[in-house]
């Protein structure tokens, strides 16, 4: 039985997943970061230091809910920076690249890196049950709190996946606008399952409209609008239907900008924004559109340990 480690030490979530190759299961296990109340995230110093206390628990978590590794373990795959792109880097990952260089060097095991956006898109992949697109050109959106992107992505030979990304959000991030919207109406953080509650307690249509700058995307006047409608009007379903009525028309409009380019190509949704059902709604019914399922939006270490897997079969 071949086994393979993924680990992901997002700004979000402490997380690790095991794949294992002959049952093509994945096991995983995430802690959120703990934000205090009314923050509306962490600093780089304290996510560093939350994943130093918490991710010796959480592989421990892992490792009893698979019954151990044992020898079965053939490689470990880290998510070390955000993207695949020159400049990104964000702290909050070395703390995975430390302990996995570490578990790799004791045990003897290979070691794979990838982006947090490459786990993201293999997430969504797997648990859509779309794996065969590994093998052809595809469109893809990671929407969450950090990244609001359209990529176009083309199998690669080196990397398994090249990303070029082709649209995004000019401002605000998905991920912030819902946390933002949610700390207005007293939710807390992250607010994304808080505010579709809300949202689906106004069953009425909500008339919005995107704001596009060529195939890019704003999202920092939504922020305003649902503060001026809530002073005015002072319904907390109301506006956070407004919220997500505004992301979701958004990534609609961008996607049939990216339509127009590239074709009516299948279509991967990603990252913990596209867990919300009314967003999901009628994207689904926009083409070939495949959404991650909830567990594996958010973020995890899941799509990490697939790539982990597909990285030592091509060695």
């Amino acid at each position: 039985m071949g086994l393979y480690l993924g680990i992901d030490t997002s700004n979000y979530s402490t997380s690790a997943a095991l794949y294992n190759s002959n049952t093509s299961e994945i096991h995983m296990h995430r802690q959120l970061l703990p934000v205090p109340e009314g923050q509306l995230g962490l600093r780089q110093s304290d996510a560093v230091f939350a994943h130093i206390k918490q991710l010796s628990a959480v592989l421990h978590e892992l490792k009893e809910k698979c019954g151990g590794f044992g020898e079965d373990l053939s490689a470990i795959g880290v998510s070390v920076f955000p993207r695949r792109a020159e400049g990104s880097y964000m702290p909050c990952f070395l703390v995975g690249k430390t302990v996995a260089e570490c578990l790799a060097e004791t045990l003897g095991q290979p070691l794979y890196t990838f982006s947090h956006q490459e786990g993201h898109v293999a997430a969504a992949l797997y648990s859509s049950g779309s794996l065969e697109l590994l093998g052809k050109p595809f469109l893809a959106f990671h929407v969450s709190g950090g990244t609001t992107e359209a990529l176009y992505i083309k199998p690669d030979r080196k990397d398994l996946l090249n990303i070029e990304c082709v649209a995004k959000t000019l401002d605000l991030n998905a991920g912030q606008l819902v946390d933002r919207v949610g700390a207005l109406l007293g939710c807390g953080f992250p607010a994304g399952p808080e505010l579709e509650k809300l949202a689906e307690k106004w069953p009425d249509p909500v008339h919005v409209h995107a704001v596009l700058k060529g195939d890019d995307i704003c999202l920092s006047g939504v922020q305003n609008q649902c503060e001026a409608l809530f002073k005015k009007e002072g319904s907390a379903p109301w506006t956070a239907k407004f919220c997500l009525e505004s992301i979701r028309v958004s990534l609609e409009k961008m996607l049939e900008q990216l339509v127009k380019k590239y074709g009516h190509l299948p279509v991967v949704f990603s990252g913990g924004v596209m867990s919300n059902r009314i967003i999901r709604a009628e994207l689904v019914q926009k083409g070939d559109c495949r959404f991650a399922e909830p567990a594996f939006s958010a973020d995890n270490a899941a799509g990490i340990a697939l790539l982990a897997y597909l990285k030592e079969r091509k060695q």
